[in-house]
């Protein structure tokens, strides 16, 4: 399932395509790569700096990445809660949930401390959206990701991904859904 473009965005990636790339700050100030996920030898992307994959198998793992609009919002606490307590399904050996907002990193601590998150929530927050935009997500309007939500295999092929307005939460059975069929 995917959406489609929307007044201020463009059209979101498809899937079949290789999800864009990224390097972006979580919570606690660590760098993140998508690549970091993906099989194949590990530093196959350069090495650098620490991520939060750690030291990754061969295998690699499916990613959850999950944008959402705002932290503190209620319908955004709401999912994000929804995710943290089903998070097995979500953060095993098979699979890395992910969640992006345009929020400062500070922001998102703080939020993830409140809220009792312990999955990576990572700043898309300099360059502005950029990864919102890359994924066709990003709300030129508001300055913020819609709801999108992308199912990426450990190759980094998109194999799910749906996309609501801002006021419209998800469903999580949709996600484990996805996983399951992978």
């Amino acid at each position: 399932m995917t959406g489609t473009g929307r007044a201020g965005t463009a059209a979101p990636i498809a899937v079949g395509d290789h999800a864009p790339d990224f390097s972006l700050k979580d919570n606690h100030g660590r760098t993140v790569r998508l690549a970091d996920f993906r099989s194949g030898p590990a530093g196959h992307d350069g090495g650098g700096e620490a991520s939060g994959a750690g030291d990754r198998d061969l295998d690699g793992k499916n990613v959850v990445l999950v944008f959402y609009p705002f932290a503190f919002t209620g319908v955004c606490a709401g999912e994000l809660g929804a995710l943290r307590d089903a998070l097995p399904a979500f953060v095993n050996d098979d699979t890395q949930l992910l969640a992006v907002s345009t929020d400062s990193i500070h922001t998102l601590r703080i939020f993830a401390e409140q809220e009792g998150l312990e999955y990576p929530l990572l700043s898309d927050f300099w360059p502005h959206g950029q990864t919102s935009r890359a994924y066709g997500i990003f709300d030129e309007d508001k300055g913020c990701a819609l709801r999108g939500t992308f199912v990426i295999d450990r190759t980094g092929v998109v194999r799910w991904s749906v996309v609501n307005a801002l006021p419209d939460a998800r469903d999580l059975d949709q996600y484990v859904k996805a996983l399951a069929a992978l």
